[in-house]
C-alpha cells in the first residue's frame, strides 16, 4: 500500500477522535446545523446529544417565515414557505403566531379553495399538518384577517410591507428566552372566569408586561360586554396592551364553542427582561408627514433594537384608502423612524390598545377599557423580548 492510503486512514483517525471526544470542536460545528437537523443528531451518541442540547439552549434570537403571492390553487403561499423553509430554521420554537389573509385562506384547511386540489406531499393540508411542522408541544396559534402587514424572510432590514389585498401571511417563532414567559390564551363565554384570567397570567401578575390580544366574532351580541371581562383588569395593570378584532382563529382549534361563536385569543408576555412601547395613530393622523411625528414618539421608549418586534395593528379602513392612494405609509414611515426592527401585524375590524410604554414601572398614560378600544386608528407597537 502507498503512503497515501495511511496518510489518509491516519487522517480520517484523527477527525473520528475529535468529533466522538473533543465536546469544543462539536459544539462550535453544531452551531451552523439547522434545529431539525440538531434534534436527529441528538441521537448519535451521547457527546453529539449533549453539544446538540447546549446549542439549542443559547438560539434565542426570534425568527420568522414570511409570504405572499397571487393566489395559487395548490396551497396558501405561507404554507408553501412554511413547508419549504421551517427546514432550516436555527431555533427550536416554544410558541408560533401565524397569521394570514382571510380571503384566500380556508379557516380548516391550509389549501386555497378546493380541499382536492392538487398539492405537493410536503405541503400541509389541514390545521393539524400545520402543527405537525413545529415541535412536540410547541404552541401554534393562528389567525386570519382582512389584510396582513409583513416584513419579508430573511432580514430585518427588509421594507415591510402592508398586503390590503391579495394572499400574505407569515410565522413569528419564539423560542424559548431567559427572563420571558410567552403564555398564549383563548376565552370564551364557556371558559372565561376569575381563575381562568389568573391561569393565563392576566391578572394578579406582577412580571406581566405585554398583552397581544385579538377579537374574533366581535359583532355578534354579546361580544362586546365579553371583550370588557377582559379588558377591565388589563387596563388597570402596567401591562401594554395592544391588538384588535380579525377574522377568524383557526388555531389551536376550538373544541370550547360553537362555531361563529365570539371569543379572544392572545400571548400574555411576562418577565423582567421584557419592555413595550406603543401610540396610537388617531383618526386625524392621514398623511405621511403626521403618521412621522405620531411614530416618532415610540422613540422616548429608547428601546434596544436586538430581539425586538414591531407590531401594526390597523383598522381595514386605513390604509392607502386614507392617504389618497399612497400605498404603504405608515409601514414606510416605521420602517424610516426604526430601519433595523421587522414589522407585523394586521387591518382588522377594530383596533385596541393606547399611548404606553412599559418601561421601569414607567407608564406613558393610564387608561380605561373605553379608551383601548377604537376604530379607523393604527396602534403602532415596539416589544422586546430582552
Amino acid at each position: 500500500m502507498d503512503d497515501g492510503f495511511f496518510s489518509g486512514a491516519l487522517h480520517e483517525s484523527k477527525a473520528e477522535y475529535v468529533l466522538s471526544n473533543v465536546a469544543e470542536v462539536v459544539e462550535r460545528i453544531l452551531t451552523f446545523v439547522p434545529t431539525k437537523s440538531l434534534l436527529r443528531i441528538e441521537s448519535v451518541c451521547r457527546l453529539w446529544r449533549n453539544c446538540a442540547r447546549r446549542v439549542l439552549r443559547t438560539q434565542q434570537k426570534l425568527t420568522w417565515i414570511s409570504a405572499s403571492g397571487p393566489s395559487n390553487p395548490e396551497g396558501h403561499a405561507l404554507c408553501h414557505s412554511l413547508a419549504d423553509e421551517v427546514e432550516n430554521v436555527f431555533l427550536l420554537p416554544k410558541t408560533v403566531l401565524v397569521m394570514v389573509d382571510s380571503e384566500t385562506f380556508n379557516g380548516q384547511y391550509c389549501c386555497f379553495k378546493q380541499k382536492k386540489a392538487r398539492k405537493s406531499h410536503q405541503i400541509p393540508d389541514t390545521v393539524e399538518d400545520l402543527s405537525r411542522l413545529f415541535p412536540t408541544g410547541c404552541d401554534v396559534m393562528g389567525i386570519a384577517t382582512p389584510g396582513v402587514v409583513l416584513t419579508p424572510s430573511g432580514s430585518h432590514s427588509g421594507p415591510p410591507q402592508e398586503h390590503q389585498e391579495g394572499e400574505a401571511g407569515y410565522a413569528i417563532m419564539f423560542p424559548s428566552m431567559d427572563g420571558v414567559n410567552i403564555r398564549p390564551f383563548h376565552f370564551c363565554k364557556q371558559t372565561i372566569s376569575q381563575t381562568a384570567l389568573e391561569e393565563a397570567g392576566l391578572v394578579d401578575n406582577p412580571d406581566l408586561r405585554v398583552v397581544l390580544l385579538f377579537g374574533y366574532e366581535a359583532y355578534k351580541s354579546g361580544a362586546a360586554r365579553f371583550l370588557n371581562q377582559v379588558l377591565e383588569p388589563l387596563a388597570k395593570s402596567k401591562a401594554l396592551i395592544a391588538g384588535g378584532h380579525v377574522e377568524n382563529v383557526f388555531a389551536p382549534t376550538r373544541g370550547c364553542c360553537n362555531q361563529g361563536s365570539y371569543g379572544v385569543v392572545g400571548l400574555a408576555l411576562s418577565g423582567p427582561k421584557i419592555q413595550g412601547a406603543s401610540v396610537l395613530l388617531e383618526q386625524d393622523v392621514s398623511s405621511p408627514k403626521a403618521a412621522e411625528a405620531t411614530i416618532q414618539r415610540l422613540k422616548a421608549a429608547n428601546l434596544p433594537e436586538r430581539n425586538t418586534l414591531g407590531f401594526m395593528f390597523a383598522c381595514v379602513g386605513r390604509g392607502h384608502n386614507y392617504y389618497n392612494n399612497q400605498r404603504n405609509v405608515e409601514a414606510d414611515t416605521f420602517r424610516k423612524v426604526f430601519p433595523n426592527i421587522p414589522l407585523f401585524g394586521f387591518f382588522g375590524n377594530g383596533e385596541i390598545g393606547c399611548d404606553r410604554i412599559v418601561k421601569e414601572d414607567y407608564t406613558l398614560c393610564d387608561t380605561d377599557t373605553d379608551s383601548l378600544q377604537h376604530g379607523y386608528t393604527t396602534v403602532m407597537t415596539l416589544v422586546h423580548l430582552g
